[in-house]
């Protein structure tokens, strides 16, 4: 009894080591696929900034930007040790050459074949149309193409929880917005007078800090909600161009359905 109990211990340890066995040599496949995957993208962008160069202001900007995030995917490879970091490295890989997809149309070349969709920019669109506002004493603008006034790039993303549409701005607000205190409250005032309805060419002052709302939480004006898609509560027309990418169309100057070059 005792022999025949110690040989289904044995053979229970048996298919324990084997499981782990395999699940050791799936996790291992994984990660080899995963550090491939992302060593090939960052292969292709440090070949895109090694030989791409421009004297245009808005392609050496972009150019720039990809460069940076060259650097970053190479220290996020060197340190990477499971899939997920993996997945990180690519994303940065990605997003750079994003930006040398934004350098060569700047300069008026092929941007080359569409790239993978950047998790970052999923929902948060790009614009179709220019835009100018006014915010506490300074002018800025954002549209579709790059231009001397026009010169920073922006894949699309989230700022503070608020989606910011892809486009070429005048001054790279997003990274304000970013930061802490006054500086990330100006940001977001831009991203309200620049994108939401009610807000296109007007002039805000100091003092419309004062009605400043939910910075941090998305924007709700005039029907539209920027962390759950577009309710119009029976038909919208902001006056901006804004599309919602659900049949809604407010006029062309923001497509909102999802990330696109």
């Amino acid at each position: 009894m005792s022999l025949f109990f110690l040989l289904i211990v044995f053979l229970v340890i048996i298919g324990l080591v084997a499981l782990w066995q395999r699940g050791s040599a799936g996790q291992q496949v994984s990660l080899d696929d995963a550090r491939a995957e992302a060593q090939r993208w960052y292969e292709r962008l440090g070949g895109q900034v090694m030989n791409l160069q421009s004297d245009e202001p808005a392609a050496r900007q972009a150019l720039a930007d990809a460069g940076e995030r060259y650097n970053a995917a190479g220290g996020q490879l060197q340190q990477a040790n499971s899939v997920r970091q993996y997945e990180l490295a690519r994303e940065s890989a990605l997003e750079g050459l994003t930006y040398v997809r934004a350098a060569r149309m700047a300069m008026g070349i092929d941007p080359g074949p569409d790239l993978p969709p950047l998790a970052v920019a999923r929902g948060a669109g790009k614009l179709t149309q220019a835009r100018e506002v006014d915010v506490q004493g300074h002018h800025y603008k954002a549209g579709p193409r790059p231009g001397a006034d026009t010169p920073y790039y922006y894949p699309g993303g989230r700022v503070q929880g608020r989606p910011v549409p892809a486009g070429w701005y005048s001054q790279p607000v997003w990274k304000t917005a970013l930061g802490a205190g006054a500086g990330a409250l100006g940001g977001m005032l831009i991203f309200d007078a620049l994108f939401s309805p009610g807000f296109g060419g007007m002039d805000y002052g100091d003092g419309y800090q004062d009605g400043f709302q939910d910075a941090a939480g998305g924007f709700d004006d005039g029907g539209f909600d920027g962390g759950g898609g577009f309710d119009g509560g029976g038909g919208f027309d902001g006056g901006g161009g804004f599309d919602g990418g659900g049949g809604f169309d407010g006029g062309g100057g923001f497509d909102g359905g999802g990330f696109d070059f």
